[in-house]
């Protein structure tokens, strides 16, 4: 799972608890390049999911936070989204909001022959994330090999 920029850990530090204030769950700042412009977008979250009320609350009380740092700088348009149904899963927060739902576990390198896993979420570890299989079986895989895991949606 990526590290954070320089940039993305300063947006972070302080949107955090402002984002807590409303509520909300702050799981990821990104900054991104779409054609020439600069999107600094924060992904936030709460159970039962985000409006776009709370979108703009958030727009509110971090936009001016960052505008006052300069080592946030950089960017051309701030946005505040939500998450998405197939988002991928980055935190411990994720990972227990999701317990045994459907997921596909995407690997840095094959193991057993796939790079590519889909199970139940089961209890991750520090160290370990864990998925049952249709067969009954466990797989654990060390969280350093995991590039991504997302959810399985349905409809």
């Amino acid at each position: 799972m990526a590290a954070k920029t320089p940039v993305r850990e300063i947006v972070a530090r302080l949107a955090e608890e402002p984002v807590a204030s409303l509520g909300l769950e702050l799981v990821d700042v990104e900054l991104v390049r779409e054609g020439k412009a600069r999107i600094l977008r924060l992904i936030v979250d709460k159970p039962g999911g985000v409006s776009l009320d709370d979108c703009t609350a958030v727009s509110r009380l971090v936009d001016p936070l960052i505008d006052s740092h300069a080592e946030a700088s950089g960017h051309d348009y701030f946005e505040v989204s939500s998450p998405g149904l197939e988002r991928p899963l980055k935190t411990d927060r994720d990972l227990a909001r999701h317990l045994g739902e459907e997921v596909e576990m995407k690997l840095y390198q094959a193991m057993d022959g796939k790079k590519t896993w889909k199970g139940q979420l089961a209890p991750c570890s520090e160290a370990e994330i864990r998925l049952d299989l249709d067969d009954g079986t466990q797989l654990a895989v060390p969280r350093q090999a995991v590039a991504k895991i997302k959810r399985i949606v349905r409809f």
